[in-house]
Protein backbone atom coordinates (compact mmCIF):
# COMPACT_ATOMS: atom_id res chain seq x y z
CA UNK A 1 0.00 0.00 0.00
CA UNK A 2 2.78 2.44 0.93
CA UNK A 3 4.73 1.98 -2.30
CA UNK A 4 1.57 2.06 -4.39
CA UNK A 5 0.65 5.43 -2.92
CA UNK A 6 4.24 6.60 -3.37
CA UNK A 7 3.93 5.99 -7.13
CA UNK A 8 0.53 7.67 -7.20
CA UNK A 9 1.90 10.71 -5.38
CA UNK A 10 4.96 11.01 -7.61
CA UNK A 11 2.78 10.89 -10.75
CA UNK A 12 0.43 13.53 -9.35
CA UNK A 13 3.31 15.68 -8.13
CA UNK A 14 5.01 15.47 -11.53
CA UNK A 15 1.90 16.88 -13.18
CA UNK A 16 1.71 19.66 -10.58
CA UNK A 17 5.36 20.55 -11.12
CA UNK A 18 4.98 20.69 -14.90
CA UNK A 19 1.79 22.74 -14.61
CA UNK A 20 3.44 25.27 -12.30
CA UNK A 21 6.76 25.54 -14.14
CA UNK A 22 5.52 28.10 -16.67
CA UNK A 23 4.37 30.50 -13.96
CA UNK A 24 7.68 29.97 -12.14
CA UNK A 25 9.68 30.90 -15.24
CA UNK A 26 7.55 33.97 -15.89
CA UNK A 27 7.91 35.18 -12.31
CA UNK A 28 11.63 34.52 -12.38
CA UNK A 29 12.19 36.71 -15.43
CA UNK A 30 9.45 39.37 -15.12
CA UNK A 31 8.53 39.29 -11.45
CA UNK A 32 4.79 38.89 -12.09
CA UNK A 33 2.34 36.13 -11.19
CA UNK A 34 0.94 34.81 -14.46
CA UNK A 35 -2.41 33.21 -13.58
CA UNK A 36 -3.33 32.97 -17.27
CA UNK A 37 -0.66 30.27 -17.55
CA UNK A 38 -3.28 27.90 -16.09
CA UNK A 39 -5.41 28.71 -19.13
CA UNK A 40 -2.64 27.20 -21.28
CA UNK A 41 -3.31 23.95 -19.42
CA UNK A 42 -6.84 23.92 -20.87
CA UNK A 43 -5.84 25.24 -24.29
CA UNK A 44 -3.29 22.44 -24.64
CA UNK A 45 -5.81 19.73 -23.79
CA UNK A 46 -8.44 21.06 -26.21
CA UNK A 47 -5.89 21.67 -28.98
CA UNK A 48 -4.60 18.11 -28.72
CA UNK A 49 -8.18 16.81 -28.72
CA UNK A 50 -8.95 18.75 -31.91
CA UNK A 51 -5.73 17.64 -33.63
CA UNK A 52 -6.30 14.01 -32.69
CA UNK A 53 -9.86 14.20 -34.02
CA UNK A 54 -8.52 15.55 -37.33
CA UNK A 55 -5.41 13.40 -37.75
CA UNK A 56 -5.76 10.33 -35.51
CA UNK A 57 -2.05 10.70 -34.66
CA UNK A 58 -1.44 11.02 -30.89
CA UNK A 59 2.22 12.08 -31.10
CA UNK A 60 1.58 14.72 -33.76
CA UNK A 61 -1.41 16.02 -31.79
CA UNK A 62 0.70 16.35 -28.64
CA UNK A 63 3.56 18.18 -30.37
CA UNK A 64 1.32 20.55 -32.34
CA UNK A 65 -0.80 21.39 -29.27
CA UNK A 66 2.30 22.14 -27.16
CA UNK A 67 3.79 24.32 -29.92
CA UNK A 68 0.57 26.24 -30.62
CA UNK A 69 -0.01 26.88 -26.93
CA UNK A 70 3.58 28.03 -26.54
CA UNK A 71 3.07 30.50 -29.41
CA UNK A 72 -0.08 31.69 -27.68
CA UNK A 73 2.09 32.41 -24.65
CA UNK A 74 4.37 34.57 -26.80
CA UNK A 75 1.33 36.56 -27.96
CA UNK A 76 0.20 37.00 -24.35
CA UNK A 77 3.63 38.34 -23.46
CA UNK A 78 3.74 40.80 -26.36
CA UNK A 79 0.13 41.99 -26.35
CA UNK A 80 -0.76 41.85 -22.65
CA UNK A 81 2.29 42.01 -20.41
CA UNK A 82 4.68 44.21 -22.37
CA UNK A 83 2.32 47.23 -22.30
CA UNK A 84 1.74 46.70 -18.56
CA UNK A 85 5.30 46.23 -17.35
CA UNK A 86 5.61 49.86 -16.21
CA UNK A 87 2.43 49.61 -14.14
CA UNK A 88 2.17 48.50 -10.52
CA UNK A 89 2.66 44.70 -10.05
CA UNK A 90 -1.00 44.31 -9.16
CA UNK A 91 -2.07 45.47 -12.63
CA UNK A 92 -0.48 42.58 -14.60
CA UNK A 93 -1.84 40.15 -11.99
CA UNK A 94 -5.40 41.41 -12.43
CA UNK A 95 -4.96 41.33 -16.22
CA UNK A 96 -3.75 37.72 -16.08
CA UNK A 97 -6.77 36.70 -14.00
CA UNK A 98 -9.05 38.38 -16.53
CA UNK A 99 -7.34 36.58 -19.40
CA UNK A 100 -7.65 33.26 -17.59
CA UNK A 101 -11.39 33.76 -17.17
CA UNK A 102 -11.69 34.85 -20.81
CA UNK A 103 -9.90 31.68 -21.98
CA UNK A 104 -12.30 29.47 -20.05
CA UNK A 105 -15.40 31.27 -21.29
CA UNK A 106 -14.14 31.37 -24.88
CA UNK A 107 -13.55 27.60 -24.84
CA UNK A 108 -17.00 27.11 -23.30
CA UNK A 109 -18.59 29.12 -26.14
CA UNK A 110 -16.63 27.38 -28.91
CA UNK A 111 -16.53 23.79 -27.65
CA UNK A 112 -19.58 23.71 -25.37
CA UNK A 113 -19.80 23.38 -21.58
CA UNK A 114 -20.13 19.61 -21.46
CA UNK A 115 -17.40 17.13 -20.56
CA UNK A 116 -15.85 15.47 -23.62
CA UNK A 117 -14.36 11.98 -23.71
CA UNK A 118 -10.62 11.99 -24.28
CA UNK A 119 -9.66 8.53 -25.46
CA UNK A 120 -6.13 8.70 -26.83
CA UNK A 121 -4.35 5.31 -26.84
CA UNK A 122 -1.13 4.89 -24.86
CA UNK A 123 1.49 2.46 -26.16
CA UNK A 124 2.62 1.28 -22.72
CA UNK A 125 1.39 -1.93 -21.14
CA UNK A 126 2.13 -0.88 -17.57
CA UNK A 127 2.98 -2.99 -14.53
CA UNK A 128 0.40 -5.11 -12.75
CA UNK A 129 1.40 -7.26 -9.77
CA UNK A 130 -0.25 -8.24 -6.51
CA UNK A 131 1.44 -5.41 -4.61
CA UNK A 132 1.93 -2.75 -7.25
CA UNK A 133 -0.13 -1.40 -10.16
CA UNK A 134 1.40 1.18 -12.49
CA UNK A 135 -0.67 1.94 -15.56
CA UNK A 136 0.79 2.73 -18.96
CA UNK A 137 -0.51 6.30 -18.67
CA UNK A 138 1.40 6.81 -15.42
CA UNK A 139 4.60 5.56 -17.04
CA UNK A 140 4.03 7.91 -19.97
CA UNK A 141 3.48 10.87 -17.61
CA UNK A 142 6.66 10.12 -15.65
CA UNK A 143 8.74 9.75 -18.82
CA UNK A 144 7.42 12.93 -20.44
CA UNK A 145 7.76 14.96 -17.24
CA UNK A 146 11.34 13.76 -16.81
CA UNK A 147 12.17 14.66 -20.42
CA UNK A 148 10.64 18.14 -20.13
CA UNK A 149 12.31 18.94 -16.81
CA UNK A 150 15.67 17.53 -17.93
CA UNK A 151 15.47 19.71 -21.04
CA UNK A 152 14.74 22.75 -18.87
CA UNK A 153 17.63 21.98 -16.53
CA UNK A 154 20.04 21.56 -19.45
CA UNK A 155 18.78 24.79 -21.01
CA UNK A 156 19.17 26.82 -17.81
CA UNK A 157 22.48 25.39 -16.66
CA UNK A 158 24.37 24.12 -19.71
CA UNK A 159 23.65 26.60 -22.49
CA UNK A 160 24.26 30.20 -23.52
CA UNK A 161 20.48 30.67 -23.61
CA UNK A 162 20.36 29.77 -19.93
CA UNK A 163 22.99 32.39 -19.13
CA UNK A 164 20.95 34.94 -21.07
CA UNK A 165 17.84 33.96 -19.08
CA UNK A 166 19.65 34.40 -15.77
CA UNK A 167 21.13 37.73 -16.79
CA UNK A 168 17.75 39.00 -17.96
CA UNK A 169 16.11 37.80 -14.74
CA UNK A 170 18.68 39.71 -12.64
CA UNK A 171 18.38 43.00 -14.54
CA UNK A 172 16.76 43.29 -17.96
CA UNK A 173 18.19 46.73 -18.73
CA UNK A 174 21.78 45.75 -17.91
CA UNK A 175 21.39 42.49 -19.86
CA UNK A 176 20.25 44.48 -22.90
CA UNK A 177 23.18 46.88 -22.49
CA UNK A 178 25.55 43.89 -22.50
CA UNK A 179 24.25 42.77 -25.88
CA UNK A 180 21.58 40.26 -24.82
CA UNK A 181 18.36 40.35 -26.80
CA UNK A 182 16.16 40.50 -23.72
CA UNK A 183 12.95 40.69 -25.75
CA UNK A 184 13.77 37.39 -27.42
CA UNK A 185 14.74 35.87 -24.06
CA UNK A 186 11.40 36.85 -22.49
CA UNK A 187 9.48 35.57 -25.53
CA UNK A 188 11.26 32.20 -25.35
CA UNK A 189 10.44 32.08 -21.64
CA UNK A 190 6.72 32.37 -22.40
CA UNK A 191 6.99 29.90 -25.30
CA UNK A 192 8.49 27.28 -23.02
CA UNK A 193 6.33 28.05 -19.98
CA UNK A 194 3.02 27.88 -21.82
CA UNK A 195 4.18 24.77 -23.66
CA UNK A 196 4.90 23.07 -20.33
CA UNK A 197 1.43 23.91 -19.05
CA UNK A 198 -0.11 22.58 -22.28
CA UNK A 199 1.80 19.31 -21.91
CA UNK A 200 0.52 18.94 -18.34
CA UNK A 201 -3.08 19.57 -19.47
CA UNK A 202 -2.79 16.93 -22.18
CA UNK A 203 -1.39 14.39 -19.73
CA UNK A 204 -4.19 15.01 -17.24
CA UNK A 205 -6.77 14.70 -20.02
CA UNK A 206 -5.29 11.36 -21.05
CA UNK A 207 -5.10 10.23 -17.42
CA UNK A 208 -8.75 11.00 -16.63
CA UNK A 209 -10.10 10.44 -20.18
CA UNK A 210 -11.94 13.76 -20.21
CA UNK A 211 -11.72 17.50 -20.85
CA UNK A 212 -13.99 20.41 -19.88
CA UNK A 213 -13.71 24.22 -20.08
CA UNK A 214 -13.05 24.79 -16.37
CA UNK A 215 -10.42 22.06 -15.99
CA UNK A 216 -7.82 24.77 -15.27
CA UNK A 217 -9.57 26.08 -12.14
CA UNK A 218 -7.94 23.78 -9.59
CA UNK A 219 -4.49 23.91 -11.24
CA UNK A 220 -4.67 27.71 -11.15
CA UNK A 221 -4.74 28.01 -7.38
CA UNK A 222 -2.55 24.97 -6.72
CA UNK A 223 -0.03 26.53 -9.09
CA UNK A 224 0.13 29.58 -6.82
CA UNK A 225 0.64 27.43 -3.74
CA UNK A 226 3.40 25.42 -5.42
CA UNK A 227 5.43 28.34 -6.78
CA UNK A 228 5.27 30.13 -3.43
CA UNK A 229 6.12 26.93 -1.55
CA UNK A 230 9.09 26.18 -3.80
CA UNK A 231 10.43 29.76 -3.71
CA UNK A 232 9.15 32.32 -6.21
CA UNK A 233 10.98 31.98 -9.53
CA UNK A 234 12.89 28.83 -8.52
CA UNK A 235 12.39 25.94 -11.02
CA UNK A 236 14.02 23.31 -8.80
CA UNK A 237 11.91 24.48 -5.87
CA UNK A 238 8.81 24.14 -8.04
CA UNK A 239 9.65 20.49 -8.78
CA UNK A 240 10.25 19.74 -5.09
CA UNK A 241 7.08 21.56 -4.04
CA UNK A 242 5.00 19.81 -6.71
CA UNK A 243 6.17 16.41 -5.47
CA UNK A 244 5.52 17.34 -1.84
CA UNK A 245 1.98 18.47 -2.64
CA UNK A 246 1.29 15.39 -4.77
CA UNK A 247 2.56 13.01 -2.09
CA UNK A 248 0.75 14.90 0.68
CA UNK A 249 -2.57 14.74 -1.15
CA UNK A 250 -2.15 11.04 -1.94
CA UNK A 251 -1.22 9.91 1.56
CA UNK A 252 -3.76 12.23 3.18
CA UNK A 253 -6.53 10.71 1.04
CA UNK A 254 -5.53 7.22 2.22
CA UNK A 255 -4.70 7.77 5.89
CA UNK A 256 -6.85 10.77 6.80
CA UNK A 257 -9.77 10.25 4.44
CA UNK A 258 -12.20 13.10 3.89
CA UNK A 259 -11.33 14.95 7.11
CA UNK A 260 -9.55 17.55 4.94
CA UNK A 261 -10.76 18.22 1.38
CA UNK A 262 -8.08 16.92 -0.98
CA UNK A 263 -7.73 20.20 -2.86
CA UNK A 264 -7.12 22.09 0.40
CA UNK A 265 -4.03 20.03 1.26
CA UNK A 266 -1.81 22.21 -0.94
CA UNK A 267 -2.56 25.29 1.13
CA UNK A 268 -2.28 23.46 4.44
CA UNK A 269 1.21 22.28 3.47
CA UNK A 270 2.02 25.79 2.20
CA UNK A 271 0.99 27.43 5.49
CA UNK A 272 3.01 24.98 7.59
CA UNK A 273 6.20 25.31 5.54
CA UNK A 274 5.98 29.09 5.07
CA UNK A 275 5.72 29.46 8.86
CA UNK A 276 9.07 27.66 9.05
CA UNK A 277 10.72 29.04 5.87
CA UNK A 278 9.06 32.31 4.77
CA UNK A 279 11.05 32.42 1.49
CA UNK A 280 9.90 28.96 0.44
CA UNK A 281 11.76 25.68 0.42
CA UNK A 282 14.66 26.78 -1.77
CA UNK A 283 14.30 30.56 -1.80
CA UNK A 284 13.77 32.91 -4.73
CA UNK A 285 15.98 32.50 -7.79
CA UNK A 286 16.07 31.35 -11.42
CA UNK A 287 19.37 29.52 -11.52
CA UNK A 288 18.38 25.93 -10.80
Amino acid sequence: MFFQQLINGVVLGSIYALTSMGATLVYGILGILDISNAGAYTIGAYSAFLMYTLTGNAILSFLVAVLLTGLFGVLVQKLLYMPLMKEQPLVPLIASIGLFIFIQEFIRLIAGPQIKEYNIPVAFSGINTEKLVVSGVWILILILTFVFLLFLWMLLNKSRAGLAWKATALDQDIATAMGINSKKVVASNFLLGYGFAAAAGIMVAILYHSIFPTMGDVPAYKMLAIIVLGGLGNPLGTVVAGLIIGLSETYAAVYIGSFFPKDAIAFIVLIVIILIKPNGLLGEKISN
